[in-house]
């Protein structure tokens, strides 16, 4: 039997029906004036996680407070019950305790941006510091209280780093710390305006230590240190070609730094550095991220979270000796009442069944089981919602707490079938039954027994907060309702995070109806980037060519060499995420390397990515002059 991919022609489909809607539908955050917005989105801002997503320690080091699904909680060392402390009409991450214990500083995700508020621990009030419209994040309180540091995109929406002075629950003399350079050098990921990202003060409070790409291409920097005032001139200490995700601290003693840090590996982990620069020595290790750590100000512990079983977590690690425990969370103690949802899944045959879920409630706040997987969209129209869409995947059954209240539940499982959408009503102590049938009202597809549903685009562990494998994404695809997914090995700075999986091609984890198939992104960002789907005998090195200062400057090998040689190993070639913009090739202001029509006219291409991340529009357009003139 012959089997076929719906891909092009499908998603052209699709987004021919999609277009009357095309102008509502905006970026997240859009104030945000970026190439490239999936990498510091995924990497970078806090994310809707079910987990604990970011952290401070309290003053006396004997509790926590972090940022989990869209609240702020407190959570005593030792102890397994994590007490809600904000719970309201917004998402609120990267939370920072003032020194004196009275305060707790945070940002908040509303009204289409992200603002500064803060918590008054006394009476549990909270209220804004800083409402500009702009994305203000990780705000940190200066030794002695009385300062606050932040980064802003609020000047020409890039990131700064700002400083301003605080009292009694309230911002002033708001000032940005570090000005605003563009960059000569030959940026692809990264804008030509340097940016300046998390913040932290020295000990003393003279100091701001910070990272920057400022003289780098790659990366989002390494480390600097300045005065602690507006202009003042920094200071390089290390470099390293960090990935949005350092974030270094002091130690309370000022002599060493902790930071997140993949170098030599495809994960992050903990590592130390000397204050003023110096060599670093990792003191975590393992297959998993361990990130966003936090020195407790007794100098005895770092707190931080893991992803090693998946899904985020809080650990601590123990200085000296090294010691690493769960902080487990095992009771959640809520604000405000609330009721719970008991979904079950089916099909047709009564048997669990996989989907994609959403829960909202009457706010428009997103609701997930302790344990799933937070999704979110790029995307939305602010006229539908006043967030971007989440959801995440079950089989046959998830339960989770929910607001009192309506509620609304959308079960989608691909795009077969249509979206199925149930308003309840949830009362306090109570559980709510709700039963859907994913089989219901199938559409057919083109020659039954020849068309199988696929994702010919997927990339396992790129970015963002989870560590994926094999076994969960066929639970994913099983929920899109995919047969067929290709998972391509590509690199990602300086790194390549499944390069666990090359040489594999079909994954042991595969079932009959739902296939993982390992292959490989070419990431070549000057001649346009290859799919090489079901790629045997390993991924084809360095991977890429065209990047300024490496070993792989050179434009050698093309993309019609690299075809050959992934032909040769019987891997199928294709365009993925062509075009941004229609191309013009007679006008001579506009510069081309794209290499797609040539390699097309000499037999190299067997498939192009019609709708991923690229202009739609612009990719069909181009794909239809290429039909139109033969080719097939």
């Amino acid at each position: 039997m012959k089997t076929k991919v719906l891909g092009a022609l499908g998603a052209v489909v699709v987004a021919a029906a999609c277009l009357p809607c095309l102008g509502q539908r905006l970026p997240v955050l859009k104030q945000i004036d970026l190439p490239h917005p999936y990498y510091f989105r995924e990497m970078y801002l806090p994310q809707l996680t079910s987990g604990p997503g970011s952290l401070a320690w309290s003053p006396d080091s004997r509790a926590l407070v972090y940022s989990m699904a869209g609240s702020l909680w407190r959570q005593e060392i030792g102890a397994r019950m994590a007490q809600q402390l904000t719970a309201s009409s917004s998402y609120d991450y990267q939370p920072d305790w003032s020194p004196d214990g009275r305060w707790i500083v945070y940002s908040s995700y509303r009204d289409d941006s992200l603002e500064l508020w803060v918590l008054d621990t006394m009476t549990g009030r909270t209220q804004p510091l800083l409402q500009n419209g702009a994305v203000n994040v990780e705000p940190r309180f200066s030794p002695d209280g009385r300062r606050l540091v932040f980064v802003s995109t609020a000047f020409n929406g890039h990131f700064h780093i700002f400083a301003a002075d605080f009292r009694e629950g309230a911002l002033t003399n708001v000032q940005r710390l570090t000005g605003e350079h563009r960059s000569e050098l030959p940026r692809y990921y990264y804008s030509a305006v340097d940016h300046e990202i998390s913040p932290t003060w020295s000990p003393d409070g003279r100091e701001i230590l910070y990272v920057s790409n400022r003289n780098h291409i790659y990366g989002t920097g390494g480390f600097w240190r300045m005065p602690a005032e507006a202009g003042a001139a920094g200071r390089e200490i290390h470099y390293e070609e960090t990935n949005w995700r350092a974030r270094p601290e002091f130690s309370p003693d000022g002599s060493r730094l902790v930071y997140a840090s993949y170098l030599g590996r495809s994960w992050h982990n903990l590592w130390l550095l000397p204050a003023q620069g110096g060599d670093a020595f990792a003191i975590s290790f393992g297959d998993w991220d361990q990130v966003s750590p936090r020195w407790s100000p007794d100098g005895t512990r770092i707190a931080f979270i893991t992803n090693r079983s998946g899904n985020t977590a809080l650990a601590i690690l123990t200085i000296p000796g090294g010691r690493i425990q769960p902080l487990e969370i095992a009771e959640r103690h809520y604000l405000h009442p609330t009721g719970r949802l008991h979904l079950k899944l089916q099909d047709h045959l009564g048997l669990p069944a996989a989907a994609r879920v959403s829960v909202t409630d009457s706010v428009g706040l997103f609701h997930a089981p302790e344990d799933a997987w937070i999704n979110a969209d790029d995307a939305f129209d602010r006229k539908e919602r006043l967030f971007e869409a989440h959801y995440f995947h079950a089989v046959g059954e998830a339960t989770l707490d929910v607001p009192t209240g309506a509620i609304r539940v959308e079960v989608m499982k691909g795009f077969a079938r249509p979206l199925e959408q149930r308003e309840l009503q949830v009362r306090a102590g109570e559980t709510v039954e709700l039963q859907v049938q994913t089989d219901e009202h199938a559409w057919s597809v083109p020659a039954p027994g020849h068309w199988v549903s696929g994702d010919v685009h997927v990339h396992m562990n790129y970015g963002g907060t989870y560590r994926n494998d094999p076994t969960h994404l066929v639970l994913q695809a099983q929920a899109e309702d995919l047969n067929i997914v290709e998972s391509l090995i590509v690199n990602k700075e300086q790194r390549f995070p499944d390069i666990a999986y090359n040489g594999r091609q079909l994954d042991p984890a595969s079932r009959p109806d739902t296939l993982i198939v390992h292959g490989q992104e070419y990431h070549t960002s000057y001649w346009g980037h290859l799919g090489l789907l079901s790629l045997a005998d390993g991924i084809l090195l360095p991977g890429y060519v065209g990047y300024p200062n490496t070993a792989a400057s050179s434009l050698y090998p093309t993309n019609g060499d690299i075809a050959d040689l992934a032909h040769r190993r019987g891997a199928l070639v294709g365009y993925v995420h062509p075009f941004d913009d229609p191309p013009h090739p007679l006008d001579a202001r506009e510069r081309l390397t794209d290499e797609l029509p040539v390699d097309v006219a000499l037999g190299k291409v067997d498939y192009m990515e019609i709708l991923g991340f690229s202009d739609h529009r612009a990719t069909a357009d181009v794909w239809y002059r290429l039909l139109n003139l033969g080719f097939r």
